[in-house]
């Protein structure tokens, strides 16, 4: 006994049941009824009509039965080295006291703002040695001022 599916909605045929459709292009369709062939020719989608299988399948109905939901795995930490930075590094940093952490920092602010002085200075030191250029004096142009508009709206 040959069992066929319904191309429209997915539902097995029995012999002796059915209809067959044979497209010029050689193409044949089984439908289960003329219900599944009317809408097959009306170009209906069988992923938007309810009751298909395609449709069940799409949107995930009745397949609670038959798969159990997949456990999902617990995520490991892991740990690795940052570019500039090895693991060892990483690891020791953390291990500090904050105390140290607070007094290392600290050293690394002055050590920045000693140098940002010593900028500052070596700039000044620079300045007066450039001869001054005066600077010269904008000159105003006198415009004509605009004659009055003659005429009313346009």
């Amino acid at each position: 006994m040959r069992v066929d599916l319904c191309v429209f909605s997915g539902l097995k045929i029995y012999p002796g049941h059915g209809k067959k459709l044979v497209k010029v292009d050689g193409k044949t369709f089984h439908f289960v009824n003329a219900k599944c062939a009317k809408l097959h020719l009306a170009k209906r989608n069988p992923r938007k009509v309810n009751w298909t299988v395609l449709y069940r399948r799409k949107h995930k109905k009745g397949l609670t039965e038959e798969i159990s939901k997949k456990r999902s795995r617990r995520t490991t930490k892991f740990q690795r080295a940052i570019t500039g930075a090895s693991l060892n590094d990483i690891l020791a940093k953390r291990n500090q006291k904050p105390e140290v952490r607070q007094a290392q920092r600290e050293q690394a602010i002055r050590a920045a703002k000693e140098k940002q002085k010593a900028k500052v200075i070596q700039k000044k030191v620079q300045k007066p040695a450039a001869p001054k250029v005066q600077q010269k004096q904008k000159i105003t142009k006198t415009v004509p001022k605009a004659q009055p508009r003659v005429g009313g709206k346009r």
